[in-house]
Formats: C-alpha cells, sequence, structure tokens
C-alpha cells in the first residue's frame, strides 16, 4: 500500500452523482499508514464520455499545490445528460503518489432542454355517483383516489449507446422502463417547498432498453404534495395542489452522436391501477383482484386506456436531487408473533423503525382482507398502543386475489412502528413471513461507538435509530403520529450529533433552503419548513436553526459554501431581533416563545433563553461573516453580539454567578454560550451549575433546547464526573429509563411512560423523536475523545482529548470526516490504560492525557517524549498536552486517581 491514499470520491458530497447541473466541487477523504503522512499537492483530470466511446478532457487543474482534500471545477460548460469520469491523483510530502477514479452524470443542465411535459389524468372521466355507504374504508379517507398508471411505449431500432431518464412528480412516482424499475429511490421526488423548488431524479437507464418494442411507465401517488400532512384538521391535505402529476424526459444518444429526446405528453395513457389509494400517513390499500401484472410491460395492449391530460409546461421550479435519496436501506426480520384470535397476529420486530412491512400471504381464498395496523409500543393488554397517532391512519389493506403464495409491500406509504397487527389472515403466521423494510435518506453512518457498557450502547444505538426514523427527505420531529414536520429547533439541537452519526450535511444543506424560502420580508425564520400548517414566525431556539444549523454543516465539512448560501438570512434574523428589541432583551416577536420545551422538574426562564440564543446566533454570524472575509459585517454583528451579551449579564447574571431563574438550563446555555464577562464570572456560573445539578440528587431537569449541552459542559468546567453520572443514571428522568422500560429509540418526552402514571396524554406522546438524543455527540467527542478546535472546521485542527469513564472498562469507535477515518480505543488494564489512536492524513492533533506527567506516557514500549513525531507541548497538574502528526499511535499511562 502507498503511503497516502484518497477514498470516498464525491462530487458535491454525493456518491457518482446522476443529476449535476453547474460546476461541481470534487471531494475526497486519505488514509495513510507512514506517521506524518499528508497530502502536498493533487492533480485532477476531468473527461466527457461521449456515445462514440471517445474520452474527450474538459479539464485539468494542473499540480495543485495544497493539503486540501477539495477542488472546484474550472473545465468546459457541462452539457446535459453526459456521464463524466474523474482522476484524481495525490501526492505527499515524499513525492510518493496515489490515484483513484469516479464519475457523474449530468441532468438537465440548461431549463430550455426540458421537453416533456406535465401530465396527469382527465378530470373530466365519466363517474357515476352512488349513494354514500359504509365500507372498510374509513370515513377520513374515503376521499382519496386510486393510484395512477401512465405508459408510453416506444420502438427502437436498436439500443442506444446511452439513455437517461430525467424525472418528477409533484406527488410520489414509480418509474419503470420495460417493467424494471428505475433506481433505487423510494417516495420520489421528496418533500421541499413546491412552492420554491421541486427536485426531479437522474437515471441511466441504458441497460433496461432492447431492440423494438419498449415502454417507459409510471405509478403515480399523492405523496407530500397532494396527501396529509401535519396536525390541522381543517386543512389536512392537498396543501400544494389537488391532483398529482408526472413528469418524465428520456434522453437517448446514439454511437453516431444523434440525440433523440421523448417526454411526456398527450400521447401517454392512463388508467386506476388497483392502489385504491395511498397516503404516506393514513396507509396504502390495495385490491390484487384488480391487478394488471404486465400493466408496465412493452406487450400490453394500452389502447384502451384514457390519455393523459397535459397540465404544464413549467419547469421554473425544478432542480436537480443534490443528497442521496429515500431508500430501503436494510430489512429486520420479525422476531416473534403472537396470536391474539383466530385471525389476529400480534407482530414484534423487536425495533422501532420507520418503513413497511413486507408480507408473504400463502393460501388465501380469492377475496381475503388482510388489514396491518402499527404501533411503536403495546399496552397493559399486550394489543397496540395507538392512541398516540392522533388522527393518523396506519393501516395498510391488502385483498388476495387466491394465488398460492403473494407478497404485499406497500409502495407509497411509510410508518413508525415496532409492532404490527396482522388481521384476516387464516392460518399460521411464522416469523420468516414478514420482514420491516426500513426507510430513510441512504447517508452514510460515519459515527461509531461502543463500550463495555450494554446500557450506553443501546443508548447509542437509540439515538442512531431516532436519527434514522426521522431524516426521511427532511429532517422531521416524529414518525408516527399526524405531523412529521420539519421542527426547526428539534433539528438544530440534534444537528451535531446527526452530523457525527451520519454524514447528513447534504440532506441538511438542501433543507436550508426550505427554511429560507420560509423566511418572511422582516427576516424571521418560521417554527418549521416546509413553511405550512404554522405560518408564525419562529420562536427563540426555533427561529435560530437558520444560523445554528448552517454553523453546525460548515464546521463538521469546512465547507464554506453553506455559509456563503446562508449568510444574509442569518444577518436578517439578529437585525430582525435588534429591530423589535433595542434593549437587546428578547421579549417582542417571540412567536410561540415554547422556552426549554418539555424539560422536567423546574422551568428554565423563557427571557433566558431567548436573550442567550439573541446572542448565540449574533455571535454564530459574525463567525460566519468573518469566515467568508465578509469583515466589515462581521465586526458590527460582533459588537452586536457584544451588546447582547452585556445587557443579558445586567438583566439576567447576579454576582455571585446565579442566572435568573436558577436552572440547569439557564447554567448551561451561559457557559455553552460563552455569555460571561470574565474567567472568574465564568468560575462563579461553573459553581453554581455543579450545585444546581447536585441538589437534584445529580439528577437532569433539561428539556430538549439543553439537555445536549449537559455533559460537555460539565466536562469542561472540569466535574466529568456528573457527566458521567448523569449519563448512567437509570432513574426517572434519565436516558437510560426509557431504555430499561424497553426503548428502541430516544422518547418525546422523559415521562412519556412511567411506572406510577403509566402513558402521557395521547394527544403528544412520540416513542421516537431524536431531540433528547442530542447527548449523542458526546460520545464521540467526549468519551472518545474526537473533537476540533473552536477556530477549526473540517476537522483540520483536530483535539482528542478522551474522558475516561470510571464505569467502564473500555471504550471504542471511530468517525470519518472529510480529512478521513479518526479511531479511538480505550481499555483498562489494572492501573493503567491503554489508548490506541489513529489520526488521518493532514494536519496534526493536539491531544490531551489527564493526571500524569509526560515521564509517566510511554508509546510503543518507549517514552512518548523520544517517540517518532511526538512532541510534548505542556506539562501541569492537570495532565499534559501533546501534538501527535497523523498515523496510528499505542499509548499506555497510568490510569488518573
Amino acid at each position: 500500500m502507498t503511503a497516502l491514499q484518497p477514498y470516498a470520491l464525491r462530487v458535491d458530497g454525493q456518491d457518482d452523482p446522476q443529476g449535476i447541473v453547474s460546476a461541481p466541487t470534487f471531494s475526497w477523504r486519505l488514509r495513510g499508514e507512514a506517521r506524518g503522512a499528508e497530502q502536498t499537492s493533487y492533480h485532477l483530470v476531468v473527461w466527457l464520455l461521449m456515445p462514440t466511446g471517445e474520452q474527450v478532457q474538459v479539464w485539468d487543474s494542473g499540480q495543485a499545490t495544497t493539503a486540501a482534500p477539495s477542488a472546484a471545477y474550472q473545465g468546459a460548460p457541462l452539457q446535459t445528460s453526459a456521464d463524466y469520469r474523474w482522476q484524481l491523483e495525490v501526492t505527499d510530502a515524499a513525492g510518493v503518489t496515489a490515484s483513484a477514479s469516479a464519475s457523474f452524470g449530468t441532468g438537465i443542465v440548461h431549463p430550455g432542454e426540458w421537453e416533456a411535459l406535465w401530465i396527469g389524468r382527465d378530470l373530466n372521466e365519466q363517474k357515476t355517483a352512488l349513494p354514500p355507504q359504509d365500507t372498510d374504508i374509513s370515513y377520513t379517507v374515503n376521499k382519496l383516489r386510486p393510484v395512477r398508471r401512465f405508459v408510453r411505449h416506444l420502438d427502437l431500432d436498436q439500443v442506444p449507446a446511452r439513455a437517461k431518464v430525467h424525472a418528477s412528480a409533484k406527488g410520489n412516482y414509480r418509474l419503470y422502463v420495460n417493467g424494471h424499475k428505475v433506481g433505487t429511490d423510494e417516495l420520489t421526488p421528496g418533500w421541499t417547498e413546491y412552492r420554491d423548488r421541486i427536485t426531479y431524479q437522474s437515471w441511466d437507464v441504458t441497460a433496461l432498453l432492447q431492440p423494438g418494442r419498449n415502454s417507459i411507465a409510471a405509478l403515480l401517488a399523492d405523496g407530500w404534495y397532494v396527501g396529509f400532512i401535519g396536525t390541522d384538521r381543517r386543512h389536512q391535505a392537498q396543501h400544494y395542489g389537488e391532483e398529482p402529476e408526472l413528469l418524465v424526459q428520456l434522453v437517448s444518444d446514439a454511437a453516431n452522436g444523434q440525440r433523440t429526446v421523448i417526454g411526456t405528453d398527450a400521447r401517454w395513457h392512463q388508467q386506476q391501477s388497483d392502489i385504491l389509494y395511498a397516503d404516506q400517513l393514513m396507509g396504502q390499500y390495495e385490491d390484487s383482484r384488480l391487478a394488471q401484472p404486465d400493466w408496465h410491460l412493452p406487450v400490453t395492449d394500452v389502447t384502451g386506456w384514457s390519455s393523459a391530460v397535459v397540465k404544464d409546461d413549467d419547469y421554473s421550479r425544478l432542480v436537480p436531487e443534490c443528497d442521496p435519496g429515500v431508500r430501503a436501506t436494510r430489512r429486520l426480520p420479525a422476531l416473534s408473533v403472537v396470536r391474539q384470535a383466530r385471525d389476529r397476529h400480534i407482530v414484534d420486530f423487536g425495533q422501532n423503525l420507520v418503513g413497511r412491512i413486507r408480507l408473504v400471504i400463502r393460501d388465501q381464498a380469492e377475496g381475503t382482507r388482510i388489514q396491518l395496523n402499527h404501533a411503536e409500543v403495546l399496552d397493559d393488554a399486550g394489543e397496540l398502543y395507538t392512541a398516540n397517532l392522533r388522527t393518523a391512519e396506519p393501516v395498510d389493506v391488502f385483498w388476495t386475489d387466491g394465488s398460492a403464495e403473494q407478497v404485499f409491500e406497500p409502495r407509497f406509504t411509510m410508518h413508525g412502528f415496532r409492532y404490527a397487527e396482522v388481521a384476516g389472515l387464516t392460518g399460521e403466521l411464522t416469523p420468516s413471513d414478514l420482514e420491516a423494510v426500513v426507510l430513510h435518506n441512504d447517508f452514510e453512518m460515519v459515527g461509531e461507538f461502543s463500550s463495555s457498557s450494554q446500557d450506553l450502547n443501546q443508548l447509542f444505538s437509540n439515538i442512531s435509530w431516532g436519527l434514522r426514523g426521522n431524516f426521511v427527505s427532511i429532517p422531521t420531529d416524529c414518525p408516527q403520529r399526524d405531523e412529521r414536520l420539519g421542527w426547526l429547533a428539534d433539528a438544530q439541537v440534534f444537528a451535531p450529533t446527526a452530523l457525527a452519526l451520519a454524514d447528513v450535511g447534504p440532506l441538511l444543506r438542501r433543507w436550508l433552503r426550505d427554511v429560507r424560502s420560509a423566511q418572511n420580508d422582516d427576516g424571521a425564520f418560521p417554527d418549521i419548513a416546509p413553511h405550512l400548517i404554522h405560518l408564525r414566525e419562529g420562536a427563540p431556539a426555533w427561529g435560530d436553526g437558520g444560523v445554528t444549523i448552517p454553523w453546525a454543516v460548515y464546521r463538521t465539512s469546512g465547507e464554506t459554501a453553506v455559509l456563503a448560501e446562508a449568510a444574509d438570512s442569518m444577518v436578517a434574523w439578529v437585525r430582525h431581533l435588534e429591530r423589535h428589541n433595542p434593549d437587546l432583551i428578547w421579549r417582542h416577536q417571540l412567536g410561540n416563545n415554547y422556552g426549554d420545551w418539555l424539560q422536567i422538574g423546574e422551568e428554565t426562564r423563557k427571557d433566558v433563553l431567548a436573550t442567550a440564543y439573541f446572542a448565540w446566533s449574533a455571535e454564530l454570524t459574525a463567525r460566519s461573516l468573518r469566515v467568508l472575509g465578509r469583515d466589515t459585517e462581521a465586526e458590527e454583528i460582533a459588537a452586536l453580539a457584544a451588546r447582547v451579551r452585556a445587557a443579558f449579564r445586567a438583566e439576567f447574571l447576579e454576582a455571585d454567578g446565579t442566572v435568573a431563574g436558577d436552572t440547569q438550563g439557564g447554567y448551561l446555555l451561559v457557559l455553552a454560550f460563552d455569555l460571561c464577562e470574565s474567567a472568574d464570572q465564568r468560575e462563579l456560573v461553573a459553581q453554581q451549575l455543579v450545585r444546581a445539578v447536585q441538589r437534584r440528587d445529580v439528577s437532569l431537569t433539561t428539556g430538549f433546547v439543553t439537555v445536549g449541552l449537559l455533559c460537555p459542559v460539565l466536562a469542561e468546567i472540569g466535574r466529568e464526573d456528573l457527566a458521567f453520572r448523569l449519563l448512567h443514571h437509570d432513574g426517572y428522568p434519565s436516558w437510560l429509563y426509557s431504555i430499561r422500560n424497553g426503548a428502541t429509540t430516544i422518547w418525546e418526552r422523559w415521562d412519556g411512560w412511567t411506572a406510577e402514571h403509566g402513558f402521557q396524554s395521547a394527544r403528544m406522546n412520540s416513542f421516537n423523536h431524536y431531540s433528547l438524543g442530542s447527548v449523542g455527540q458526546w460520545f464521540l467527542t467526549g468519551i472518545l475523545g474526537i473533537d476540533q478546535a473552536p477556530d477549526s472546521a473540517g476537522y483540520r485542527a483536530a483535539v482528542l482529548r478522551p474522558r475516561f469513564d470510571p464505569e467502564l472498562d473500555w471504550a471504542a469507535g471511530a468517525l470519518e470526516t472529510s480529512r478521513g477515518r479518526f479511531e479511538s480505543r480505550w481499555q483498562r488494564d489494572g492501573e493503567e490504560l491503554s489508548w490506541a489512536v489513529t489520526i488521518p492524513p493532514g494536519d496534526p492533533a493536539q491531544t490531551f492525557i489527564p493526571g500524569v506527567t509526560a515521564a509517566q506516557v510511554h508509546e510503543g514500549g518507549e517514552s512518548a517524549t523520544a517517540s517518532a513525531g511526538i512532541t510534548m507541548l505542556e506539562e501541569s497538574a492537570a495532565g499534559t498536552w501533546w501534538q501527535l502528526p497523523p498515523g496510528r499511535y499505542d499509548l499506555r499511562f497510568p490510569a488518573e486517581k
């Protein structure tokens, strides 16, 4: 293996994307075995792949002398519906090179190149009205319309050298070519602020075409565009339109370079499918007796179908998909099946998840009605607990056709569940007959953690599953009830953890465009995005997500583009707060003013929380402007931040360090947001935080806004012992209390269920909410110690400072960053600690080992001070600081007493 090796080659943060339309950014990570390895230069070449087989070079970066693992394309203009290949060569300090290659494709580069038309069903189709009657379809969903089939046949003399399809919908679509599903995405095109942007997907379908007759076909469902969203019974559906529409454009290139374009238009045929309705909240209803198995094959005669109707030719809102789509990422087998009655079974999949069920149905008579009900938990009687779903009806229905074996797997719905009830099935149902199909955006999981504590391992798993279940197209609050909205506060408190666990930066960056779309003319961000139902301006910590999330993405990725996109809106937000609160205490324009939502035992004052966030948003805005080189504006906003901090101290901070309200949340905000005037004042506030934690017998009282600050702030002030006690506490309220009661995801509230009172109010009681899981980042930055300096981004200036939890025998994990993979594993060996750490190529890392002198630290069997490349920076009574160049280290030192 060479000293340096590039991997994870990405284009605009995606693996081999197909929809690039503007000059992209190339990025890569590096691994290397040699100590001190770093990239000193790169050379990048891009070729356009012609249908003739020729490769035309369109850009050569030359030898770029830089350690940055990224490059912006500066070559010839991109061509529509084309393929590109890029070759990367990196060079290290010794002049040794290594190379790797990847590819990307383009979408519709110029809007004028769209030829397809938006099509839908004929609204004037003749219908026969019948008197209302009772059916097995509930009153809530009885007005939902069937999923439509659309087909276009075409004849080809030969298979083209290249064929790409670009497709979208106002609704959800599933595309087929000659009966084969195109792509792996689900629930396409995903939820955006449709009034501003609708994404389209691009796929290469060359291998699916054949000489002679071919078919392009699609199923079209309501999706987010037309279907049920949110909580308002006065307007639960059709937020964007009354009918779904379809857009498909097939671009074929012959070997001689001739291009053919076929798009949706009035020549397409359409009819009702056997899916009588499909809604993401209300489930799917399918009657297989109405199925036409070959409807999407070219042999099927569709001349008797209705013609599609052209609805629109507006392409102004179309943008390519810019992050990994929703996909089926894993399938979980059923753990157990309990027969409740002759034709009713309760199934446990062992994990609260978001997705659908795949059910194998055997030997059922024609016309057997099978119903799948879904729930997160069971009640005391062992039945599904569904009261907390409110108006959502997560019910899937399937009518059998009498075949010996059928498979039911809904295609246009998703549910939040661990348990399911299968009703109507005659005979036995075994675990092998079912599996749960997990759906979420197909991001890479980048954070790993395990330890000697099964409790902490389960907590980390619960946090990870909460992330999976609530990152379905947008970051949602919860996946099961009639809500599934993009609440900014939930997202902003969890964003650092989400970014530490998974590569969700591209998704968050895309969603932030919806956040900015919803910002009003006065500069106020909303509570939720996309912006519907709750049309008020954002509350403190909610609206601030428009500032804190771009900063979190930048800090993780090191990419300034996310700040460049957001900076003006960030300035507008803090100026909005300043304009309406001239005394700089945030008491006006508070929106719904939720405060530290769902705190327990004590209440942090809302004006304390609001003004702290005002100061923090101003500070992060100033930092962002400074990163972008907008120094004059940065100084102005930094001065505003300083004035807000001073106003906060004058209003809320007493001489002894008491923060008004005297709550854990108040002290955490002051310390985390650096609101103190001096180190002495900070020490006094820290003492008050310790007192506030200890007076509750080391129990937390925070809501979801401040809970993620608990462990990092306590560790930073030197009381990591309290952080560990909180983390391991399993009494009520605590993180582990829910685990003791069977949780496999994070609950919405500390008291979602308690032994004394049972279930909390069904009006708001989700068992899959990520907000209280914002402690997850500290598993990596605290216990494993993989962090970066406050002025660092993209882990260029890494700081390695593990916290050696006395309750653990060992802890291990890794973090894939934009520069490469950090690894950390520590273990107790009697009176000694061993710590194995890997630093990827790039800049050296600053490392702290507590409670030891330099002479007590050994690496690879010798004194660390004599080990190659290691530099001891500082020694004090607290411990020693070291500088470690990239490489792998095996350190040993006495355990701190």
